[in-house]
């Protein structure tokens, strides 16, 4: 069934309980007193924790290749998931169908994990109104269809003009638009209203028979109207360069050297090497290489990572998560202590600690679990300049690529997508084929410098973890590491 009220009749000034209860209650002729008795029919029956789970979300995608229109895709998914907690144990059962019959037969078969117990009533209560993080709007209708090509084949354009090598030029432009509803068995009642862009560019440059790929984009949780041609002239020139540095890259070095990472996106490897370590239920389980370490020096002095989901406009950023908690801007290592973990609701009762807002989930199909929004390792007090003047011999990784971690050993391979060697404190020859492999735990032992120049990355970020995907920042300032492995083709 498809909601009766369209979410760009939806005015800018409601809130955003307001428009779940439109799209997600009151279009399918339910009501909170529903939620209330469903909820309570679940906690009948000896559940410690049940929570309900609504979502619309539209979201469409756009592809240019050589100017020419390649993909176009426009789509509409809603529906429920229902979720019961007894002790260590979950039930989880879910329906694109959002209706009275499809929530007692969800719930139905949730109940199964939990013996028949006292009848329990839950009365539902909005949640304290937080200011939001970002706009309602649905960023969809932000621009026309044909204003939408116009832009791709724009930047398209201002990366040809970047070189004339450029041979192949290929744009992206998608955007979401989640609207979701949390009601749980402690009488809580939630909502958020997401919007989300991202542009992607990639261009191939070709110089005496070689190619080399770049790659550059960005988004947030915002409209189209980001993308400004100051933003796209941007974008060209990062994907040209990185191309252009690549066509005459040197084969990579070998062996154990001093590292420095560029600031920005190269947090990846903090969020996938250290991040993930850091998640409740890695930790609860004793999974991970951080697991009963809280108080015990796990990093250097001067190191310092939080995890903050209250930036505004980031893509990382929710103003609660798909639990109905706040947000938080949550410390994980201080000055190289470990004091904390992510948490959701399910580990942080588990644990005995209180939740940090950390609870995400893919879809309404999905069981949330503990999961990064924007990781970030604060500044240091060292120019860059500084900090590359100090490497006699060593590698700069100013961008990169993909990349594996195991969370329990904590081991990581990287590959750098733009490095250079830095010769007697010097900036010198591109390398190309660099990998950094290292442990997590380990490198942040490491850390010899730390740059004043902290900065986030443009908004591209997606994490995987046990199959589920959603949309992740990460930040951080220039790094000296020194004595990580770096694996190459080059003497």
């Amino acid at each position: 069934m498809t909601p009766t009220v369209a979410a760009k009749d939806t005015p800018n000034s409601s809130s955003a309980l307001d428009t779940a209860k439109q799209l997600l209650l009151s279009s399918y002729g339910l009501t909170t007193n529903t939620l209330d008795r469903v909820l309570g029919d679940m906690l009948g029956h000896s559940l410690d924790f049940a929570d309900l789970y609504f979502q619309y979300q539209r979201t469409e995608s756009w592809s240019l290749e050589e100017g020419t229109v390649k993909s176009g895709s426009f789509n509409i998914e809603q529906g429920v998931g229902v979720r019961g907690i007894t002790g260590e144990r979950t039930a989880f059962a879910y329906s694109d169908d959002i209706s009275v019959k499809a929530l007692r037969e969800a719930a139905a078969t949730v109940r199964s994990i939990a013996a028949q117990g006292q009848e329990r009533r839950v009365k539902l209560a909005r949640r304290n109104i937080l200011t939001p993080l970002y706009s309602d709007a649905d960023p969809l209708p932000s621009l026309r269809d044909e204003e939408k090509v116009a832009l791709l084949e724009r930047v398209e354009q201002m990366a040809r003009k970047e070189d004339s090598r450029v041979v192949q030029a290929m744009a992206s432009l998608a955007a979401v638009w989640d609207v979701v509803l949390v009601a749980r068995s402690d009488g809580v009642l939630a909502a958020d209203v997401r919007p989300l862009v991202r542009l992607s560019l990639t261009v191939i440059l070709e110089d005496g028979g070689q190619r080399e790929q770049g790659h550059a984009g960005g988004g947030g949780r915002s409209d189209y109207s980001r993308f400004t041609d100051e933003v796209l002239a941007d974008y060209a020139r990062r994907a040209v360069h990185q191309a252009s540095v690549n066509l005459v890259a040197k084969p990579a070095p070998a062996g154990t050297m001093t590292v420095v990472l560029g600031n920005g996106w190269p947090g990846i490897l903090l969020h996938e090497a250290i991040g993930h370590g850091l998640e409740g239920d890695f930790n609860r389980k004793g999974s991970s290489a951080f697991a009963g370490r809280i108080g015990e020096r796990v990093a250097a002095k001067g190191v310092t990572v939080v995890d903050d989901g209250t930036l505004p406009g980031r893509r990382g950023s929710l103003t609660v998560d798909d639990e109905g908690n706040p947000t938080q801007c949550t410390t994980l290592i201080d000055d190289g202590i470990l004091v904390g973990y992510m948490q959701d609701e399910h580990n942080a009762g588990l644990m005995g600690v209180p939740t940090t807002g950390n609870g995400r989930r893919e879809s309404f199909a999905h069981l949330p679990m503990p999961r990064m929004t924007n990781t970030i390792m604060r500044a240091g007090d060292k120019s860059p300049e500084e900090i590359l003047a100090s490497v006699k011999n060593g590698l700069y990784a100013v961008n990169f690529g993909g990349g594996q971690v195991d969370i329990t050993s904590g081991k990581f391979v990287f590959s750098a997508a733009e490095a250079y060697l830095i010769e007697n404190g010097k900036v010198t020859t591109p390398v190309k084929g660099a990998m950094l492999i290292g442990n997590g735990p380990d490198v942040l032992t490491r850390v010899k410098m730390i740059g004043n120049d902290l900065e986030l990355d443009t908004g591209v970020g997606t994490c995987g973890k046990d199959g589920q995907s959603v949309p992740v920042g990460v930040g951080q300032p220039t790094l000296r590491i020194d004595g990580l492995t770096v694996g190459g083709t080059g003497a």
